[in-house]
């Protein structure tokens, strides 16, 4: 029997090792060809309670909770599956380039010579924008993101530390760090932002419990706190997070801006 050009591809293919970005919380928030990954899998090694319940049930996949396992027991499965011709997905929350604890996994991987792929996902951060309603940048408010976290039980180098980030006066994305919300704020107002700072936390986003809370540098702290939120929550801080009209508007669809698509017209 003749096999058609799809199957003969699918089947000479090489067997990779895959890391999927899982999104944020929302199950529907995953890529398309993750989700396709996963459904194809053998094995998926998941990370843990922050992975939505919905993105692992009904696999035909042998599932494994990352949650409880050390890095050289994660390593064992993955290498015993590939070692068996079996499709392995490492499955991560987010996106997997962030905070993700990869690279230690592809250094046993690069050492084993076993092939894997990184397949991006959503991240919390561009998440919590969406939740917000905002963009992250602005004309002439704000050009960059900083995605950072403050030093706790896992230190930053010096030069990153929220204070030396904040004089920057741009927009910050802060993980892992909002039950030292109080700390987050001494800090921000050490690195220059003024009191009147828009900030926002938003806790288990894109999940149906998803909370917002808006406040400013002076108030978030004590509105946190109030709200019990200490894990699982990312803090925004900027301008750019204001609910009034932006002073600038950009250039892309300014009727008096020229470029390669569009000749503009003299202003009125």
């Amino acid at each position: 029997m003749n096999q058609s050009k799809s199957e003969s591809t699918h089947m000479t293919s090489p067997l990779l090792v895959h890391f999927i970005g899982a999104g944020p919380g929302d199950p529907e928030l995953i890529t398309v060809k993750g989700q396709r990954l996963l459904k194809e899998a053998d094995i998926v090694i998941y990370t843990g309670s922050l992975v939505p319940k919905a993105l692992i049930t009904g696999l035909g996949a042998t599932i494994y909770n990352s949650a409880g396992l050390s890095l050289d027991e994660v390593f064992a499965i993955i290498l015993q599956g590939y070692n068996s011709g079996k499709k392995v997905v490492r499955l991560h929350t987010g996106d997997p380039s962030i905070y993700g604890a990869i690279n230690e996994q592809i250094a046993l991987l690069n050492e084993h010579d076993i092939p894997f792929q990184v397949i991006p996902g959503v991240s919390s951060a561009t998440a919590t924008a969406a939740a917000l309603q905002t963009e992250l940048t602005l004309p002439e408010i704000s050009q960059t993101v900083i995605f950072t976290r403050r030093t706790g039980r896992t230190p930053v180098p010096e030069k990153e530390s929220l204070d030396l980030l904040a004089s920057h006066q741009a927009t910050m994305m802060i993980f892992l760090s909002v039950g030292m919300i109080k700390e987050v704020v001494d800090d921000l107002r050490k690195g220059g932002y003024p009191e009147n700072t828009p900030v926002a936390v938003v806790e288990k986003v894109s999940w149906p419990e998803e909370r917002k809370i808006r406040g400013t540098l002076a108030t978030i702290a004590e509105l946190v706190t109030e709200a019990q939120i200490t894990k699982t929550a990312l803090i925004a801080v900027g301008r750019v997070l204001t609910e009034a009209p932006p002073p600038v508007l950009s250039k892309l669809y300014d009727s008096t801006f020229t470029h390669g698509y569009r000749k503009g017209v003299e202003p009125q």
